[in-house]
């Protein structure tokens, strides 16, 4: 417990006196930086949070959000597709093939990956509905191909264009294997978001897959697209309980890497970032060493009219903390502002240095996205007052051990 006494003198240790310059600029110094390290660490976090948020949302809006693949071309059991756990869970179940391929344009080659989907399956794609696809979205017949823009302006291609599509599977002729040719008609263009997708990827026809690979039913996966894609371990494990005898995984196994960098960086960002907090909390070291030194006559008095050390370590930790606590809070408020608005600070200083912050074509978002996380926010004000509670002690101990007698013989 805190008594009135101590309460009081530690609100008149916090109120500086003009003789005492020094000290307020080093308060003041404290302040300031673990308050700055506190919202930048906030501001970071949260752009960090919104780049991940969104680069999953395009994945799950590009990709199958659990995909069950037969082993050794056994055929995965339609009966089990009506199963009501799967259904509960699932908001469309598809059939798909894949094969890689090389495309061909004038003397131009590049490989690429083919997914088959029916006619009526493809349309249900979440990519197909959004509103940068263009072209016919219901006709994903024999002869057609959709592509990504990424890819179309790479080879120089437009809806309309014929183009030549060689097999990685080989026909059998007298003179040994060659490999498949045949021509597609674009039929559409698709943007995913992600440039590695719309130059690598194309959708043909199903049926046309399997003949153009030599591949049958048997080799077909199934697609699950699930109502709520974001909770995905624990529906991966229902969908593995359903189908024990195949390859089941999710859209997180297939971008563990990508997640895991996210993560590291995300960490190292964390730390290095964390250490302009702990140098302003050492400015707290100082400065309350100094106010030891300053009121060394006032420690002494209240030692000799029996103010006891435990007394006095509470009133110099609290002058430590209370500076450290209410910086903390100003740098929560500042950061969350200005995550908030961190969109409208990229355009105003873009607009104000006339210069491309974030640019869309490298980025692949149309604005720097922010996602404020309570528990972020909560880990980085804890810390920031547990280090300000560390760096108090010290001063505080001093204090204590300060001899009164020595104190007022010198004063």
């Amino acid at each position: 417990m805190i008594s009135t006494l101590e309460k009081e003198i530690t609100l008149r240790f916090l109120k500086t006196r003009k003789k005492d310059g020094f000290l307020n600029v080093i308060s003041i110094f404290s302040f300031i930086g673990i308050s700055l390290g506190v919202a930048v660490l906030i501001i970071v976090m949260s752009v960090m949070n919104g780049f991940r948020t969104e680069l999953i949302n395009k994945i799950i809006g590009f990709n199958s959000h659990i995909t069950v693949k037969p082993y050794e071309k056994k055929y995965i059991n339609p009966a089990r597709f009506n199963n009501s756990q799967l259904n509960s869970i699932s908001k469309n179940l598809i059939s798909s093939n894949t094969g890689e391929a090389i495309i061909i344009q004038k003397d131009v080659t590049k490989g690429i990956v083919l997914r088959g989907y029916s006619k009526n399956d493809f349309s249900k794609l979440k990519i197909i509905k959004d509103e940068t696809f263009i072209g016919d979205r219901d006709n994903l017949t024999k002869n057609y191909i959709s592509i990504g823009k990424e890819l179309s302006f790479t080879l120089g291609l437009k809806i309309g264009d014929d183009v030549t599509i060689m097999s990685s599977t080989g026909v059998k002729t007298i003179i040994g294997n060659l490999p498949k040719k045949k021509i597609f008609t674009i039929i559409s263009l698709f943007e995913s978001g992600l440039a590695d997708f719309d130059n690598n990827i194309a959708f043909i026809n199903l049926d046309t897959l399997d003949e153009f690979f030599n591949l049958t039913q048997k080799d077909r996966n199934l697609e699950i697209y699930l109502k709520n894609p974001q909770n995905i371990e624990n529906q991966k494990f229902i969908v593995q309980k359903i189908f024990p005898d195949e390859f089941v995984y999710s859209w997180a196994d297939t971008n563990s890497s990508l997640f895991s960098a996210l993560k590291v960086e995300r960490n190292v960002m964390f730390i290095i970032l964390s250490l302009i907090i702990i140098v302003a909390a050492f400015n707290i070291i100082s400065g309350l060493t100094i106010l030891v030194k300053n009121k060394t006559r006032d420690i002494a008095i209240l030692k000799s009219i029996g103010v006891l050390n435990k007394s006095i370590i509470k009133i110099f930790f609290l002058v430590g903390t209370i500076i450290g606590t209410s910086a903390t809070i100003f740098g929560i408020i500042l950061g969350v502002i200005f995550s908030m608005y961190v969109e409208n600070l990229r355009q105003f200083l873009s607009n104000i240095f006339d210069i491309s912050l974030f640019p869309e074509e490298i980025y692949f978002l149309s604005s720097m996205p922010s996602e404020i996380s309570p528990s972020s926010i909560f880990i980085i004000s804890l810390c920031s007052i547990i280090i300000t509670i560390i760096v108090s002690i010290f001063p505080a101990l001093k204090a204590a051990k300060l001899d009164p007698v020595q104190a007022l013989k010198y004063e």
